[in-house]
Parts: structure tokens; C-alpha cells; sequence
């Protein structure tokens, strides 16, 4: 594992993370829950119920695609045009608008 990466679990009864159950995955709960224990942290999250629980908290959010467009904008890729067609090659679904919108940001 990179020293750069830490895995951390939440506790099972963490209040936060039986409340975020009531309506989302463990995955996405975890991760909300943990994100509002860590200071300065942000959060990738894609699910739009999870964006919307996340609003309650104050947590910085960003999705896959804008990812994207801030590796581009850092010269990490040199297309989020090509990156999003190889993700669309996979079951990551992304709707016109929003593929759009992300090619606007990113310049292309």
C-alpha cells in the first residue's frame, strides 16, 4: 500500500453513520461519516442522494468528473474528453447535460 494512502473504518454505532443508513449505502455513509471526522477533507462522491445528504454537513464535495477537470487544469491529463470516453467504455453513466457542462469547464 502507497504511504501516501490511509484506510480507515468507521464504528458501527458512529450516530452520524446509522442516520446516513436510513437512506444510503454503507459505502456512501461511511465515507460521509469519516469525512466529517477528518478535517479538511474532501469527499468524491458521485450518487446524487449522497451529494444531498452531504449538504447538511459541512463537507467539501467533489465528483469523478470534476476529478477530471482539475487534473486537466493541474496538467495531470491533457483531455477530459478522452478520459470520459474511456470511462463511458465502463458502467459509469453520465447523462449528455452533465458531460457537457464538464467539457465547458475543462475548456474543450
Amino acid at each position: 500500500m502507497p504511504d501516501w494512502l490511509n484506510i480507515s473504518i468507521i464504528e458501527e454505532k458512529d450516530e452520524l453513520y446509522l442516520e446516513l443508513l436510513n437512506n444510503l449505502g454503507q459505502g456512501e455513509a461511511s465515507s460521509i461519516a469519516l469525512a466529517s471526522q477528518m478535517k479538511n477533507s474532501l469527499l468524491i462522491i458521485d450518487e446524487k442522494k449522497g451529494r444531498i445528504a452531504v449538504l447538511k454537513h459541512v463537507i467539501s464535495i467533489i465528483g469523478s468528473l470534476g476529478v477530471l477537470v482539475e487534473a486537466k487544469r493541474k496538467g495531470v491529463i491533457v483531455s477530459v474528453r478522452e478520459a470520459l470516453s474511456k470511462i463511458e467504455e465502463t458502467n459509469f453513466r453520465v447523462s449528455e447535460s452533465i458531460k457537457k457542462k464538464v467539457l465547458e469547464k475543462a475548456g474543450e
